[in-house]
């Protein structure tokens, strides 16, 4: 399952992306997996790259500074066996004598050092004694300025330096060593030892290669470890994700495979024990809310009968109240509104439950919103009028006809136009119709007394008020918003509201061209425009006016 699952995310982060580097950081985002591999990876990599190199250069230093102190030991015991040799010759009277013995001596050096080149350079001229440097080997261009001047500035001491040296045509590492050498009657010589040290490149080579080997080797086997470990441990993690996320999209019957004694048997054990109760909690949840829904609908029925003979005799009532009493004829009267309001009630509760049971469906006609609009205020403006509001229409689109049902988007429009002629404190009710290439969308927008950001999370909520005192003088049930959200997500839309304290309110139906809400509502959620600004800004369109081709073509979109 954990290797059908990889595959499936990758394919799916394939599709997603686009380039490796949104790819590998959709997997570190999405795979607990990967990032903890690519982690150990990473920090074991680190740790072996840092133990080879230094390992490598310590391995180098030790071996430049063994074959250098040989190299040192080397041309010291040659220099001494031929300062040795020249002390304890006798040159005596004959001039050719100390030429013989130079020339031994230059043998000699060759012979007792282990040297590649050699080099010898007078160090003060004597004419009278005319013996000549030489070179066995060594350029003298391979000695530096530096070192030749250390040299004969320093008769006792031993110097040298790091030279690339040319060895069977290719450079190899190496030293040059130099000290002085005491010749009897001609002076002091710089002899000068060249050793390369091909030798102990190779073999810092072969440790190199060795140890890179070893260290790619290592991380190749800590990931494999890890791989194996991650997978133990991730696989029965990457199993509960799923079964969790499949018991959040419905699946109740949905149980984690339980296997040992360990913390991870543990947990899930733990999970199905939820996963249990959960079950449990939503089938008596369901069942409630099944008798719930039944019996709201059974009495809503059953009260229909006895309520159709009520309202039958308020009305007869109602139609002879001239012919009583006051107090009877108000009394009639009051009846006769509580009647209708009932039977309002009754019919808002058989829709709610309606929508409880998921039997609610859509009879869908092309519909012009902006028509539509213009039809609910023409029926509420009697109400605005009592209630001293003027309805302004602003519709610079929404004229083409879209899918809908006008049945229900006219009930939605009516509601939000009545509560913002209650709640609007006599002041302008603004309604803006416009759409865009994603939807059509409607705007109603009070400057009464608006609400608090609390208050406007729970304006949908059933039967709540924002404030419980004030009583509604229009009718409402408390379950009119409500039925509205219904309404707007059945669609496949959405009713949204914004509201501000002293400000107003600003409720915006937006209804899809397709089956969902592709992009952004054409109406802005936030008004823009305060009461002062709203002037004559926003004068009633008169739709009958404007010129029948606009509708056919849809240009006002």
């Amino acid at each position: 399952m954990a290797a059908t699952t990889a595959t499936t995310t990758a394919i799916a982060v394939l599709r997603d992306w686009r380039g490796w580097p949104g790819v590998l950081g959709a997997l570190w985002r999405r795979s607990l997996r990967f990032r903890t591999l690519t982690i150990t990876l990473l920090l074991t990599s680190t740790a072996i790259l840092i133990t080879c190199v230094t390992m490598a250069l310590v391995i180098q230093s030790d071996l430049f500074e063994s074959r250098k102190n040989e190299a040192l030991e080397d041309a010291r015991r040659s220099i001494d066996q031929a300062q040795m040799t020249l002390d304890a010759t006798a040159l005596g009277d004959n001039p050719g004598a100390l030429s013989e013995l130079w020339d031994s001596v230059q043998a000699d050096l060759g012979r007792n050092s282990t040297a590649e080149g050699l080099a010898g350079v007078r160090v003060k001229a004597n004419v009278d004694i005319p013996l000549n440097g030489f070179t066995a080997g060594l350029s003298m261009n391979n000695i530096s300025d530096a070192l030749h001047n250390r040299v004969a500035e320093f008769d006792d001491w031993q110097s040298w330096q790091s030279v690339s040296l040319e060895v069977g045509g290719r450079s190899v590492p190496g030293v040059i060593v130099g000290q002085q050498l005491q010749v009897p009657e001609a002076g002091p010589f710089e002899i000068y030892f060249a050793y390369d040290f091909a030798d102990a490149d190779n073999t810092l080579t072969f440790v190199q290669r060795t140890l890179w080997i070893a260290g790619i080797g290592l991380v190749a086997i800590v990931a494999a470890i890890s791989f194996v470990v991650l997978r133990t441990v991730a696989t029965p993690i990457v199993q509960a994700a799923e079964t969790s996320a499949r018991l959040a999209a419905g699946d109740l019957g949905v149980r984690l495979d339980v296997y040992g004694e360990d913390e991870l048997a543990t947990l899930g054990r733990s999970f199905n024990a939820m996963a249990d109760s959960i079950e449990a909690q939503i089938k008596e949840l369901g069942e409630l809310s099944l008798v719930q829904q039944r019996f709201v609908s059974d009495v809503s029925h059953e009260l229909r009968t006895p309520l159709t003979t009520i309202r039958l005799a308020a009305d007869m009532l109602n139609d002879q109240k001239q012919e009583f009493d006051p107090t009877t004829a108000r009394t009639t009267e009051l009846l006769h509104t509580q009647v209708q309001r009932f039977e309002t009630l009754l019919s808002d509760l058989l829709e709610i439950s309606r929508y409880d049971a998921g039997s609610v469906q859509l009879e869908l006609e092309a519909t012009s919103l902006a028509h539509l609009a213009e039809d609910v205020i023409d029926q509420m403006r009697p109400l605005a009028d009592g209630r001293g509001s003027e309805l302004r229409l602003v519709a610079p689109g929404g004229y083409s006809p879209v899918d809908m049902d006008p049945r229900r988007v006219r009930r939605v429009l009516r509601n939000l136009i009545g509560n913002a002629i209650e709640h609007g404190e006599g002041r302008p009710v603004v309604v803006t119709v416009d759409s865009n290439q994603h939807a059509v969308a409607a705007g109603v927008h009070d400057f009464g007394l608006g609400m608090d950001p609390a208050d406007a999370e729970r304006v949908f909520d059933r039967f709540w008020r924002a404030d419980p005192s004030r009583q509604r003088t229009i009718g409402g049930t408390g379950l009119g918003l409500s039925i509205a959200l219904g309404d707007a997500t059945l669609h496949g839309g959405s009713l949204a509201v914004w509201s501000e304290l002293g400000v107003g309110t600003n409720f915006v139906l937006t209804i899809p061209r397709g089956e969902t809400l592709d992009g952004p509502s054409p109406i802005a959620l936030e008004p823009q425009d305060a009461l002062g600004e709203v002037g004559d800004a926003t004068q009633p369109i008169q739709l009958a006016d404007l010129p029948a081709e606009l509708f056919d073509r849809g240009s006002l979109e």
